[in-house]
């Protein structure tokens, strides 16, 4: 499958609100290729070069709603830092990932989200939570795992999950007060 600025769902089209189903293990052979196109955009995206040359959008994530198919899978390709400065790279390649707790506390990006289905801009803080527990089958292991995570990564995680439920990190921006800040909350 082509993945491109041109294939993306993008949040004019009704498909993108669709609810995704959970898929089948062991997976397909078409979701198998679906699961390494997913992936490979995430990480031709992150490289200029091939961003350029293939048209792609540079991304963390993706899921697969956003090609179309409401399936629950989802690729995932970021870096953070550790509490001592050391970069932290996480790959993922995600089938029935779900939150199975969370934290009370707040985290938001200060520069806002963004999403490949998104092309207008939509300022305004995205709370959400600091604090993740995730289950999924990681297609990358071959293996159910579990995700502690926190900061950019619990973002990015609860940013492709909110895509099987039809939400777009817009939906969570107050329509009062965009930049509203919330006490506690974690600037990221």
């Amino acid at each position: 499958m082509i993945i491109n600025q041109e294939t993306i769902v993008k949040d004019t089209d009704p498909k993108i609100r669709e609810r995704s189903l959970p898929v089948s293990l062991p997976l397909s052979a078409q979701d198998a290729a679906l699961m390494q196109d997913l992936y490979t955009y995430v990480k031709e995206s992150i490289d200029p070069q091939i961003a350029e040359e293939k048209n792609l959008r540079p991304a963390v994530g993706i899921s697969a709603i956003q090609v179309g198919i409401n399936k629950q899978m989802c690729a995932i390709v970021c870096s953070d830092f550790d509490k001592d400065g050391n970069e932290i790279n996480y790959e993922y390649c995600l089938v029935n990932p779900k939150i199975i707790s969370s934290s009370i506390q707040q985290a938001y990006l200060a520069n806002g989200e963004g999403c490949l289905s998104v092309e207008n801009d939509h300022q305004g803080y995205v709370y959400r939570s600091a604090r993740v527990k995730v289950k999924a089958f990681d297609t990358l292991t071959n293996k159910e795992i579990t995700i502690r995570a926190k900061g950019f990564l619990a973002i990015v995680l609860q940013h492709e999950i909110d895509h099987f439920s039809g939400t777009l990190y817009y939906d969570h921006i107050s329509k009062n007060d965009p930049f509203i800040k919330i006490d506690d909350a974690i600037e990221i």
